[in-house]
């Protein structure tokens, strides 16, 4: 498989018959149906005066249209997928903060997205859906001439997301062409993706998991991915058992509720086989990567990625090479090393700063030089993760460096404690978090929500995790909670946790 550079490129590449956009009782739509579809999403924008490097913000509930309009409007322009989530306000900062040249909507859909672009002066672009999926046809804009018309290049932006700032001002990541068909590319060859492989998605599409781990390297392979509303845990087996996809990627919280409803669904899983399950965007605990893999006899491939590298940097390779639980395999595309302080690489076995490079890693924040000015190391771009490379070469991360908590003189890594307290038979998720002391500083704390059925307290679960961790690593607070609190793409909220469930020394 030659790497496109481009994601018209990546198309081209597609068996014309074959579908490349499947949904739940829809018609699928073929490579060729994409390709035209996306020829006529370029003409129809540049009708209107938009072209490469214009960008153009999306909002649209996940589904076919929104996966189809991401590849279809990347073909011409730079797309900019939102959280149909949104307030008002937040619409109003990412709208301006990107410079949108138009707002892309389906049509009769309800969203204050649409009275902050009337406010703003942004034209509102009205997405028709058809009848196969993801088909569709745009309404709406003044007649105007693209500066550039045509087909966008590998050096225009493809994507810009922005990043989820826990306290900062979210930073603007631009992602090229050729970063995010070199991303989707790693990500197929990791995965031994064929034409014969179509991957449920289950994961946002506004983020850089759904659009280039399940979308794009589905695309790059000439397979297909089959696009669900978003996650449920409660459909998830009925769409295993009518779409019969090879595989799926998901967050771990995804993971962990589907891991609840395997045993009910043990028919379908043996009826539905996958080829191996994939899981991202924040750490898998060990033990739940064990049940999982056994649940659904399966291999469990953990990748570590992030928006900055365009969604991959490591993966735990396919069998027969070896999973590792708890370490997020070996690098999988890009360069990866460790850095100490001083910018130093350093050997395996020490733990430092992760730091990547590679065709598939922005070259910088927009507009941010003071950012990119602490991103970048001689060409590196350091990732805020810290870990270590173990001796066959496989990535342990010990944690965020903004995470971490220092606890008097000591720093704990929270996903060794998760880890840890993952194992007791009672826990079905577990998420370490900072709590402010006085004295200390920092001081452990936990929220912990419960196996169905199961029992526990907070006493038996210290006892559990001071018999395998240090005492200043064992959790002072264990709160148990029904969910712990999530962002918008499904990931564990660690910084502010205390704040947000009123938890003081």
């Amino acid at each position: 498989m030659t790497a496109a550079s481009t994601i018209a490129a990546l198309l081209a590449a597609g068996e014309a018959g074959r579908p490349a956009i499947r949904a739940p009782e829809r018609p699928s739509l073929t490579y060729a149906g994409l390709r035209a579809l996306a020829e006529r999403t370029v003409a129809a924008l540049n009708s209107i005066g938009i072209g490469r490097s214009d960008r153009v913000a999306i909002v649209l509930p996940n589904g076919p249209e929104m996966a189809a309009a991401f590849v279809a409007i990347a073909c011409g322009a730079t797309t900019a997928p939102l959280n149909p989530a949104y307030k008002d306000e937040e619409f109003e900062f990412y709208l301006t903060d990107l410079k949108a040249r138009a707002l892309v909507i389906q049509q009769g859909m309800e969203s204050p997205a649409r009275a902050v672009a009337a406010r703003l002066g942004v034209p509102v672009v009205e997405l028709v859906p058809g009848a196969a999926a993801g088909e569709f046809t745009l309404e709406g804009g003044t007649p105007g001439r693209a500066a550039q018309a045509g087909e966008t290049e590998p050096d225009d932006i493809a994507l810009v997301l922005h990043t989820s700032g826990t306290t900062a001002r979210p930073k603007i990541v631009p992602l090229t062409q050729t970063n995010v068909t070199a991303s989707a590319a790693n990500i197929a060859r990791t995965l031994a993706l064929t034409p014969e492989d179509a991957c449920l998605n289950v994961m946002p599409l506004f983020h850089i998991h759904g659009l280039i781990a399940a979308t794009l390297s589905s695309l790059a392979a000439g397979g297909a991915v089959i696009c669900t509303p978003g996650f449920n845990a409660l459909k998830f087996f009925g769409w295993l058992d009518a779409e019969r996809p090879s595989w799926y990627t998901a967050v771990p919280t995804m993971h962990q509720a589907i891991l609840q409803r395997a045993e009910r669904n043990r028919e379908i899983i043996g009826r539905a086989p996958l080829r191996f399950l994939r899981s991202s965007s924040a750490s898998l605990p060990a033990q739940a990567m064990k049940d999982l893999s056994a649940a659904f006899n399966a291999p469990v491939i953990e990748a570590y990625g992030m928006t900055e590298a365009s969604h991959q940097m490591c993966s735990n390779p396919l069998p027969p090479r070896p999973q590792k639980p708890g370490l997020v395999g070996l690098p999988a595309g890009p360069e990866v090393a460790i850095m100490a302080d001083d910018g130093r690489i350093l050997p395996q076995g020490e733990i430092g700063e992760v730091v990547i490079r590679g065709p598939n890693v922005t070259k910088g924040y927009e507009a941010n030089p003071e950012a990119n000015a602490k991103a970048f190391t001689d060409g590196w771009f350091r990732t805020g993760d810290q870990g270590m490379f173990d001796a066959d070469g496989y990535l342990l991360l010990t944690g965020r460096l903004k995470e971490l908590i220092k606890r008097g003189g000591e720093q704990v890594s929270p996903l060794e404690v998760d880890g840890i307290l993952s194992e007791h038979p009672a826990v079905a998720q577990a998420l370490t978090f900072s709590i402010p002391h006085p004295m200390l500083g920092e001081e452990v704390g936990a929220a912990v929500v419960l196996r169905e059925g199961a029992a526990c307290t907070d006493r038996e679960l210290r006892d559990f995790a001071a018999k395998h961790l240090a005492d200043f690593k064992v959790p002072r607070k264990i709160v148990f909670l029904p969910e712990i609190p999530k962002g918008a793409t499904g990931k564990l909220m660690r910084i502010g946790l205390a704040e947000k469930l009123g938890i003081t020394a």
